[in-house]
């Protein structure tokens, strides 16, 4: 029953339950880093390692937490996990600091980490809720990643830095722009209602 329980907690936010294109929320980041593979990967990992950890660690304290101070609880601890984010970042890779120092601080109000905080690390014990956050890292991720590979494919002719498209590649420009990481998202999220979501459902109520 705990094996199946884990399996199911683990399983939910990588299909049915994905938080970006089904519950369709932390899309600004999809829009603001999406453009390089390198930096995505990069907001990826500290978004993984902030919802596991802040999820883990509030499913811990649960009962110690007033009601009327939960918000600020939860805030505090996500905020902690970001800031080592942040720290780490600074120290060990720079020159990403420097592109992503902004985007790193709006981890704390991403509604992908508080979404799961309140929804389920409040609700479930700490492993549970770390698989959850874990998961629900992992899902948001290979959506971003898929996203950014498209894009920066397209828009530059190169990934991490290599070039990959020769010289009778025009890139377009308007990929690597906001608003080519908004049309990739909705093409991705139409994508994936059409092909397994909706196909999914009719098999349900067959």
């Amino acid at each position: 029953m705990a094996a199946g329980m884990k399996k199911k907690t683990f399983l939910a936010p990588l299909g049915k339950d994905n938080p970006v294109f089904v519950q369709i929320l932390g899309i600004c980041s999809t829009l603001a880093v999406t453009n390089k593979l390198e930096n995505t990967m990069v907001m990826v990992l500290g978004v993984m390692f902030t919802i596991a950890l802040s999820s883990w660690t509030l499913s811990l304290v649960r009962k110690w937490i007033p009601s009327r101070i939960r918000m600020m609880v939860e805030t505090m601890v996500i905020a902690t996990y970001v800031i080592i984010v942040d720290i780490s970042l600074k120290a060990f890779y720079p020159e990403m600091w420097k592109q992503l120092g902004p985007y790193v601080g709006l981890i704390i109000t991403n509604c992908i980490v508080m979404g799961r905080v309140e929804a389920f690390a409040l609700q479930n014990k700490p492993t549970l809720s770390l698989i959850d956050g874990l998961a629900s890292g992992m899902g948001y991720g290979y959506v971003l990643l898929s996203i950014a590979f498209v894009r920066e494919l397209l828009g530059t002719g190169s990934l991490w830095g290599f070039k990959i498209l020769g010289s009778w590649w025009t890139n377009w420009s308007i990929m690597v722009m906001p608003p080519g990481g908004f049309f990739m998202l909705a093409i991705f999220i139409w994508i994936v209602h059409e092909s397994f979501l909706k196909k999914g459902k009719e098999e349900e109520h067959a």
